[in-house]
């Protein structure tokens, strides 16, 4: 709660030496050097300090942590945490308490100059009250002190201050320390304005990371997005605002604003109420909501909601993992507009809030809940609360969650429920619930997994399993907060991990409780006061020391802090010992716990231990608690005993009720599991997969008809008790009921002394067949019914009776009672008044018993019975009228404009999932009479499942209709009727069932059968279906039922032929279904043939087909062939024509295919010789070939010469082939390879030759232009280059190069030419006229191929500078000066000679020669001449050299294009002779 308090008091509570800066700690220092002289003066002045503090308190109490008399305060290097809440004697908050803290000047001297002052003040004070100062001086005297005191606190809030400052610095040095959960320094205001008003919430929130803050509106996340201009959402510096623009009705609601960091979260609330002016009501707007929901009108508005919850979902099924989703469609009448309804979730009548586990969607008409990912903890009965101003509905139904399918087979069901019980700063006791599912194999235990919040990572934190469904985790850190899951594990395997739990921080719960806790209301008012610093003792004795829990796994303990206040950083040691022994041992050694509640572990099971806890501070470590009671290692809880007495009862189709008496004596029950197994299998399944809390359970999803015995066993924390004795069996059926109320009375007749009534059939008659009805009568006098009397002893089965025996001109009320074999139903609601009168209108009464069947979408059939009452004429027609369900009474209207005679009548073109009624009038001669009772609402809708009537002709020829229905019970049976009227009389049909199929068979079908046929099958649905026999519909069931009787053979293939191999001839045809009684005659121009030399004649009777074979067709088998079949009485001929052109091409592929047999006989080709190009552009001539051995020669010869045998000549894998590498026109010719043994010979030739040759070169061309590179561009000293390479070149390729589009008209400055496998174009001294696209193209004989590219724009510039860099660097080196030879590397030259050297010298413009001797300039004289002669010979003569000429000698040769040097040595020697002479 930092972030709502003063500066001031945040240092209090942070004040220890990890925030204190140098300043503080010599300040302190002072204080305890100094503290023997101030605590003197301290007592001093502690009674008028006493005194002030109460007058200036003016009776409010001060509540402070510190409870310590001040005598026994001692200096520490802590202080306590006080509360600064003022409290008045109701222990209210009124205001804030500020305390006065002394400066470092203060603790040198022992008393400020101002304190002495105010000591020395009150002093005189208390001598001047006692002697004769005034009510008026002492009232001066207290304002006087007051002020100064103020004064003080300043100065001492200052300081305070700047501590804080540093403090503030220090902490941002260490962030981790600063992280706590959210915090609303300012929470938002409930508001009520008027409606078009707008309104802001606002509120402060602190928090380190910064929370995550969203606003709610009853529970739903509000988003702006979706409200375009209605919500404004708004977050500056930790203040965050929502705004309401132009409230309305819809706007009153309870708003949240919930803040969220990876420390915790927290949550605030404001109510928003919007009011309107009593003269602005609209009508159309639902009233305010009130406190009491009453039935019946709105006193508002006089209207009155009415909620019907329809298309309901039904009892679900789901898997862990899946998605599932809920819904129902909700009408409210009458619909308003603006109004919505309140629509809430429950599951287990346990209220749903929006999380990530479930969504809620309400879009007007329709609730869904969707559940994102099913887990068991999602099981349960699920209830939609739909809650108007008149009150509220509700729809409930089970949805059951299976377990997922295990990773490894065997493996048992995750555990579920798992949440945390109890949490502290060292420790989190983590609970679940076991699973229903063991998988076979006993449940060794469970492994604990704790995930810190806002991380992925997992960690295990128990080494072995535990069987005991509860478990403390320890090893946290204070403040952090974490999720946990649990997994199962038996012999087979671990189980899925569980749903994770809801976060919990390990903390305190004083700690949670204070951060979670309300700030205190300002009051506008602070109380000033002065605390004395706590200082630090040895705390006590732990209070009320108890083991809480003891399992074998674990122990806890739990206990209170000492009794004394103001103790700050209490810390305790937590002892043990073996029971009967007095040798303690201490468990935390290292680290003192913080929380007053501890786990241990590691104890011997089946051992005592006793218990005692010490407290410890900085001051030392307190005395021992008193030790606990001997505490046994082991299991407190015990497993619970088996239910008893499991009483099973039928309740629907597909499920049962089972019951069971609870166990005995079960301490901490978690709730029941069912299993059900069918009788005989021995395979159980779990009914449920939570534990239910009651004794009494519905399992659905059984099957229908079987038998199940069922068990059922409770668990707890210790464990799974065993199961209770199996069930007695019972069968799956629904349970029979007595009917519920007949209604719709109506009066079909009357005379003066007798009514005829009519009613209809019960909604629900209870599973069984209604038996009869009762009717009972009661006389209306003036209003006030009488007494009832039964008009009928004996049922009636019809849905009428005649009531006689009544009193004419007198009014009589009806009601029913339906009856079956459970018994008679309550009676229906009292019918309307009607007066008993005779009937004299001339027109008929109402019909009755409307009834309907055949429901689909867009058509049904009405049944109803003609009137009672004929009126003067007989009934000779009948109206059908049809509206809407929803639609008023002007909306009736005819479906039939000309009356039918037959009371029944099918009703077309329905519109799909639109809800009808109908009602029926009759007429005679006098016209059109009452209307009958309405029908119940209809939804035309087709059912799935819905099947029809399916005639059926079998193989005797006899005709039915068959008409199958799924959805049977054990009490249903199948009615047919003709015309809408039972058949009864089986002299024409006869009626067959078996299972859920019905089958009506017509004994001798004839044109009296004629007419609509349908079956009804009672106790379903309205299951039911019609099939109209017309006089057209009955020949073609006449006929085929002819056909059956005398039946042809069905030819699955008419006769056919087809060569073989060898040439030979096959005849066939395949019969569809034929007996091992069939037989076949084989026919050719009339005449029979038989099997033989010429003839093969095969019947296989198995798969039908039947094939005559002939060696080879001669002249004299032109005709017709025809195969004729019998298989009893069953009949079938199959002819084929074969003359004229078709035979004689039938009998010459025949003979083609003859001749081919006898060729591959010996070595023969398989594929014929052909030619194929590769990659490298390699011709290769190639043939198949097959039946070859060793002695088998094949032959190449081109043009009729053979080839020899070379390396491009091969034979693999019976595969021939000869290679042209670089083929050329040379190489056209007429191929051709010969194979022979002795068995043979084949040849096969390949024409290369004109065309032949020129569609070769065709696919060489196209394989090298495939081969092509893509156009590049570069530059020389002439000018552009365009170039691209192929593989292969071939002289005969045909290239045109193409410039924009046209071929290029090449000249001196644009060339094309090849160098290798480079194609190139050049351009010389190109222009910006040359810029443009360029292209190349390959002839192939086809389409050939284009390579393009475009030089213009960037690709010209830079290929035109680099041209230009190329070509002046080529005049460089073209014109540069340059010693073209001449110089020797070394001259050497007897003394006295004349040396003459002469080079040529090039380079335009003519260079400049210099002569250079030992890299030094000479010039010419008389004894070194230098010439330079027609800008070309440069020569270089001593007349006499001397050694002193010795040395290196260079031509330097320079003009603007370079410059070049040529070096030579002159070497002098003496002579010998004449070297001894000048000696």
């Amino acid at each position: 709660m930092s972030g709502s308090i003063p500066f001031y008091q945040k240092h209090h509570l942070h004040y220890d030496r990890g925030y204190r800066s140098k300043e503080t700690e010599a300040t302190l220092s002072q204080y305890q050097s100094s503290s023997s002289r101030y605590s003197a003066s301290r007592s001093a002045s502690a009674t008028s300090r006493s005194a002030s503090a109460t007058s200036r308190s003016r009776g409010l109490k001060l509540s402070s942590h510190s409870g310590l008399d001040e005598s026994r305060l001692s200096p520490v290097t802590k202080r306590a945490k006080p509360t600064y809440l003022a409290l008045d004697k109701e222990n209210q908050i009124i205001g804030y308490v500020v305390p006065i803290f002394r400066g470092s000047q203060e603790f040198a001297t022992g008393l400020s100059d101002t304190e002495e002052k105010r000591v020395r003040d009150t002093a005189a004070y208390m001598a001047r009250r006692d002697l004769f100062t005034s009510g008026l001086e002492m009232e001066r005297s207290e304002q006087t002190s007051r002020r100064e005191t103020m004064r003080e606190s300043a100065e001492r809030i200052s300081l305070s201050k700047r501590i804080h400052e540093h403090g503030e610095h220090f902490k941002r040095m260490n962030e981790d320390s600063l992280m706590h959960a959210p915090n609303f320094v300012i929470k938002p205001r409930s508001h009520t304005v008027w409606e078009n008003q707008c309104v802001r919430l606002h509120c402060t929130v602190s928090g380190w990371p910064d929370p995550r803050v969203v606003w709610y509106k009853n529970n739903v996340t509000i988003d702006p997005l979706a409200h375009p201009g209605k919500f404004k959402l708004q977050s500056s510096y930790n203040v965050h605002s929502l705004e309401i623009n132009r409230c309305d009705f819809d706007d009153t609601a309870q708003y949240r604003v919930s803040a969220m960091n990876s420390k915790g979260e927290l949550s605030a609330f404001a109510s928003v109420v919007v009011k309107r002016f009593k003269g602005e009501i609209d009508e159309s707007l639902p009233a305010p909501r009130r406190d009491v929901i009453e039935d019946g009108p709105v006193s508002e508005y006089g209207i009155t909601f009415k909620t019907h919850i329809v298309d309901t979902f039904g009892v679900s099924f789901g898997r862990e993992g899946e998605t599932m989703s809920l819904g129902c469609t909700v009408i409210i009448y009458p619909h308003l507009h603006r109004y919505q309804p309140e629509v809430q979730w429950y599951r287990d009548h346990v209220l749903l809030t929006e999380s990530k586990w479930s969504h809620m969607h309400w879009s007007g008409d329709r609730a869904t809940l969707t559940l994102t990912h099913l887990n068991k903890e999602d099981e349960g009965l699920y209830t939609l609360r739909v809650t108007t101003k008149s009150g509220y509905e509700t729809y409930s139904a089970y949805v059951f969650v299976r377990d997922s399918d295990a990773e490894v087979e065997g493996a048992p069901g995750a555990p579920l429920d798992v949440c945390c019980l109890d949490a502290n700063k060292d420790y989190i006791i983590v609970s679940w619930k076991q699973p229903a599912v063991d998988g076979g194999e006993s449940i060794l235990g469970y492994f604990v997994d704790r995930c810190e919040v806002g991380t992925n990572h997992w960690c295990q934190c128990n080494d072995t399993p535990i069987k005991f469904a509860r478990f403390p985790v320890t090893g946290l850190v204070e403040g952090r907060s974490y999720i946990f899951r649990v997994r199962a594990v038996n012999k087979s395997g671990m189980s899925h991990p569980s749903r994770v739990s809801e976060p919990v921080a390990a903390m305190d719960p004083a700690d949670r409780a204070r951060m979670r806790g309300t700030s205190a209301p300002w009051t506008g008012q602070i109380i000033v006061t002065e605390e004395e610093p706590a200082e630090g003792i040895v705390p006590g004795r732990p209070r009320e020391l108890q083991v809480t829990e003891a399992t074998k796994n674990y122990v806890v303990l739990s206990w209170k802090p000492p009794g004394e206040k103001g103790l700050e950083g209490v810390m305790y040691y937590v002892e043990k010992c073996v029971s009967g022994s007095d040798s303690w041992q201490r468990v935390n050694t290292e680290i003192p716990v913080r929380s007053p509640r501890f786990a241990l572990f590691d104890l011997a099971e089946g051992k005592s231990y006793n218990f005692r806890v010490r407290c410890c501070n900085s001051a030392g470590v307190g005395e021992p608690s008193d030790p606990t009671e001997a505490t046994t290692v082991g299991d407190k809880l015990d497993i619970p005993s088996a239910p008893s007495k499991v009483v099973p009862t039928r309740n629907t189709d597909t499920s049962v009720v089972v019951s069971w008496e609870a166990s005995h004596d079960a301490k901490e029950l978690v709730g029941y599991y069912i299993e059900a197994s069918l009788v005989g299998s021995n395979v159980w399944e779990p009914c449920n997969n939570k534990p239910v809390n009651a004794t009494r359970f519905i399992c659905h999803g059984l099957m229908t008809e079987e038998t199940y015995v069922l068990r059922v066993r409770a668990v707890n924390a210790a464990g799974l008790s065993q199961f209770s004795e199996e069930s007695e069996p019972v069968k799956v059926k629904a349970a029979i009921a007595s009917p519920t109320p007949p209604y719709g009375i109506s009066v079909l007749e009357c005379v003066r002394d007798a009514m005829v009534l009519a009613w209809k059939q019960p909604t629900f008659i209870g599973g069984a067949d209604i038996t009869g009805y009762f009717v009972d009568y009661r006389e209306v006098i003036d209003g006030v019914p009488g007494k009832w009397h039964e008009a009928n002893i004996k049922s009636v089965s019809e849905r009428a009776y005649r009531v006689t025996d009544l009193k004419e001109n007198k009014k009589y009320q009806f009601q029913v009672r339906a009856a079956n074999m459970a018994g008679v139903g309550i009676p229906s609601l009292p019918s309307d008044t009607f007066l008993c009168e005779e009937w004299t209108i001339a027109v008929p009464g109402p019909p009755y018993d409307l009834e309907i069947r055949e429901v689909r979408s867009d058509s049904l059939v009405l049944l109803w019975r003609a009137p009672v009452y004929q009126g003067r004429d007989p009934v000779n027609g009948f109206y059908i009228d049809i509206k809407e369900a929803d639609a008023p009474e002007e909306a009736w209207r005819g479906v039939n404009t000309k009356a039918t005679e037959k009371t029944f009548f099918k009703i077309k073109n329905l519109k799909e999932a639109e809800t009808y009624v109908f009602r029926v009038r009759a007429q005679n001669k006098a016209g059109v009479g009452k209307t009958s009772e309405v029908t119940d609402p209809v939804h035309a809708v087709t059912k799935p499942g819905t099947t029809e009537i399916v005639v059926d002709v079998d193989d005797d020829g006899v005709i039915s209709l068959n008409f199958e229905c799924s959805d049977l019970n054990a009490d249903s049976k199948f009615v047919w009727s003709k015309n809408y009227e039972e058949i009864t009389d089986s002299t024409r049909m006869t009626m067959e069932t078996k299972g859920n199929m019905s089958k009506a068979i017509f004994n001798t079908p004839g044109e009296e059968d004629i007419g609509i046929y349908s079956c009804f099958v009672t106790h379903t649905d309205g299951v039911s279906a019609s099939y109209t026999l017309s006089e057209e519909e009955l020949k073609k069931l006449l006929e085929i039922s002819h056909d059956h009787k005398f039946p042809i053979i069905p030819l699955k293939s008419e006769l056919a032929v087809e060569l073989m191999e060898k040439g030979r001839v096959r005849f066939w045809l395949q019969a569809e279904k034929i007996s091992a009684n069939g037989k076949v005659d084989y026919v050719f121009n009339d005449n029979l043939l038989s099997q033989g030399e010429k003839y093969k004649m095969h019947f296989d009777k198995d798969t039908g087909v039947i094939e005559m074979i002939m060696e080879c067709l001669n002249p004299e088998d032109e005709g017709t062939f025809t195969f004729q079949l019998q298989d009893g009485k069953a009949k079938n001929q199959s002819s084929l024509v074969l003359i004229g052109d078709v035979f004689k091409q039938l009998q010459k592929e025949s003979e083609f295919q003859r001749k081919e047999w006898f060729r591959k006989q010996g070595p023969h080709f398989i594929e014929y010789l052909s030619y194929e190009v590769t990659p490298e552009c390699c011709v290769v001539l190639k043939c198949k070939v097959g039946n070859m051995k060793k002695e088998t020669v094949a032959l190449w010869y081109k043009d009729g010469r053979e080839l020899k045998a070379d390396e491009h000549l091969s034979f693999a894998e019976g595969v021939l082939t000869l290679e042209i590498a670089q083929i050329s026109k040379k190489d056209a010719g007429i191929y051709e390879v010969v194979l022979k043994d002795d068995r043979g010979k084949d040849t096969s030739t390949l024409n290369l030759t004109d065309q032949g040759f020129k569609d070769l070169m065709n696919l060489v061309f196209s394989v090298i232009a495939n081969s092509s590179t893509p156009l590049k561009i570069t530059s020389t000293d002439e000018g552009i280059r365009l170039y691209t390479f192929v593989n292969y070149y071939n002289d005969l390729l045909q290239v045109t190069w193409h410039y924009k589009d046209s071929a290029i008209a090449f000249s001196d400055r644009v060339k094309s030419g090849v160098v290798g496998e480079q194609l190139w174009l050049q351009i010389t001294e190109p222009t910006e006229k040359d810029m443009g696209k360029y292209a190349i193209e390959f002839h192939d004989g086809k389409d050939g191929l284009k390579r393009t590219v475009d030089l213009s724009g960037k690709a010209f510039d830079d290929a035109f500078a680099e041209f230009q860099r190329l070509k002046a660097a080529a005049i460089a080196e073209r014109n540069r000066a340059r010693v073209a030879g001449g110089l020797p590397d070394v001259v050497t030259i007897q003394e006295g000679k004349a040396l003459n050297l002469t080079c040529n010298i090039s380079g335009d413009p003519v260079p400049e020669v210099t002569w250079l001797k030992n890299d030094r300039e000479i010039t010419s004289d008389e004894h070194i001449i230098l010439k330079f002669e027609s800008g070309k010979f440069a020569s270089f003569t001593i007349t006499a050299v001397n050694t002193s000429d010795s040395g290196k000698y260079s031509i330097l040769v320079k003009n603007k294009y370079g410059t070049e040097s040529g070096d030579f040595t002159v070497s002098v020697f003496i002579p010998e002779e004449l070297g001894g002479k000048k000696k």
